[in-house]
């Protein structure tokens, strides 16, 4: 079955002809290969592209190895680009070519050469791009399947769908394995014998152990507010561990680097800046997180928020955590106090801005309350959400607030706009 990945092919048909190397990133996996070459092909055929003027190398196959080689790859290229008309090159695993950077920049100089490019593990990651480029990369990453994405594969109801996706995630692998076994063995073994090690040896990490209890720590801990001297502070009590604070800085840019893990900023949002530390980290999918702790720790509530502030992610918003300062008269002492709120979300795009709170259930008045203390305490008039495990029908408050269910949220791609 052929699954849409319809945000990211759009995001490569908006940057045709834009003279930029298009180059595509994510975690192995998560499908760079299935966009570029089943995709993206297809809808330059479907538009009039000749097949002769798209030109594949998947530079991971045995049979493609000796065009790793800058000078074989060349020839090969001078052999199926003419003169006339537009030739789409399409390279994947690009780190595996010798001297990519330069060749990469080399074919530029041709003007009828429109370039797209994947790449991935410990050779090839985001910081990578911007540097060895030099400015001429056009970066589109890719998330692993989304929850509407995971569904067109999916061959169940929604909800045993949705049990599916927080337990085992979105990598496109796991949705056609037929067994519990399969996805757990699957997700364990890529996790340590894939991410791992790329970020080891792309690290020269001599003490591998401390990386893998900061990734048990942070697991743990999705959704909370933490920073590195919280960790230590973890490591010292729990793990009896002298770990620096600037080591701990650097191992989670390492993780955040290999696109693992990705951190949530707090941002006051009535005195309009960013706060600094504490901050929360999600990670890149569910199902690797899940696997990180063997599966024990498998609670919808932070899932749910991680697979949240994925999704916003992955419809182009930059994603804060928002924080407010309310402060009143106490009724007692008729003292001026101050109470910190939280917005679990303030997720910005050009001109737009949405507010979204993850509240796993709304039994009573009492949590509805609590939930919608912050929304309220807000004086301005962006759009403001509270999404739920409930099952309920959108519905808004008198002040405006909009309450939806999770998985109407995430299966309407115009669900912000409800």
């Amino acid at each position: 079955m052929m699954i849409r990945r319809d945000i990211y092919l759009q995001k490569l048909i908006d940057r045709m002809g834009s003279g930029l190397i298009k180059v595509i990133t994510g975690i192995r996996r998560c499908g760079k290969s299935y966009l570029l070459f089943e995709l993206f092909r297809k809808y330059l055929l479907e538009h009039g592209v000749k097949e002769t003027h798209i030109v594949s190398m998947a530079f991971d196959t045995f049979q493609n190895r000796r065009y790793r080689d800058p000078e074989q790859l060349m020839d090969y290229l001078g052999q199926h680009i003419g003169t006339e008309g537009t030739y789409y090159v399409l390279l994947d695993e690009v780190q595996l070519l010798k001297d990519f950077p330069e060749v990469l920049n080399s074919l530029l100089h041709q003007s009828n050469i429109d370039l797209y490019v994947t790449g991935s593990n410990s050779k090839f990651l985001s910081s990578d791009v911007i540097t060895e480029l030099r400015g001429r990369g056009d970066e589109i990453h890719i998330f692993p399947l989304s929850f509407a994405e995971f569904m067109q594969a999916y061959q169940g109801d929604i909800y045993h769908g949705w049990a599916e996706y927080l337990r085992y995630g979105g990598l496109p692998l796991t949705v056609n394995m037929n067994t519990a076994e399969q996805k757990s063995q699957y997700l364990i073994q890529l996790f340590q014998e894939t991410y791992l090690k790329d970020i080891q040896e792309r690290n020269r990490l001599d003490r591998a152990s401390e990386m893998e209890s900061l990734l048990d720590v942070l697991a743990s801990s999705i959704g909370s507010l933490t920073n590195p001297s919280k960790i230590q502070a973890t490591f010292q009590s729990k793990l009896k561990s002298s770990i620096s604070v600037n080591t701990i800085h650097r191992y989670i840019s390492f993780l955040e680097d290999a696109f693992l893990i990705h951190e949530a900023k707090r941002y006051d949002i009535k005195g309009r800046k960013y706060i600094g530390t504490p901050i929360k980290y999600y990670f890149e999918d569910v199902g690797l997180r899940n696997a990180r702790l063997n599966f024990r720790q498998v609670e919808e509530t932070h899932l749910m928020e991680n697979i949240l502030y994925n999704e916003l992610r992955m419809r182009g918003y930059n994603v804060d955590v928002g924080s407010i300062t309310k402060r009143y008269t106490d009724k007692i002492s008729q003292k001026r106090v101050s109470k910190q709120l939280e917005v679990d979300f303030v997720a910005n795009l050009s001109s737009k801005r949405y507010y979204v709170q993850s509240a796993y259930r709304l039994p009573d008045e009492e949590k509805i309350r609590q939930e919608k203390a912050s929304l309220l305490a807000l004086d301005d008039s962006f759009k403001k959400i509270i999404i739920v495990s409930d099952i309920t029908t959108p519905v808004h408050d008198d002040n405006g607030i909009l309450t939806i269910n999770i998985l109407d949220f995430l299966l309407n791609p115009d669900s912000l706009e409800a």
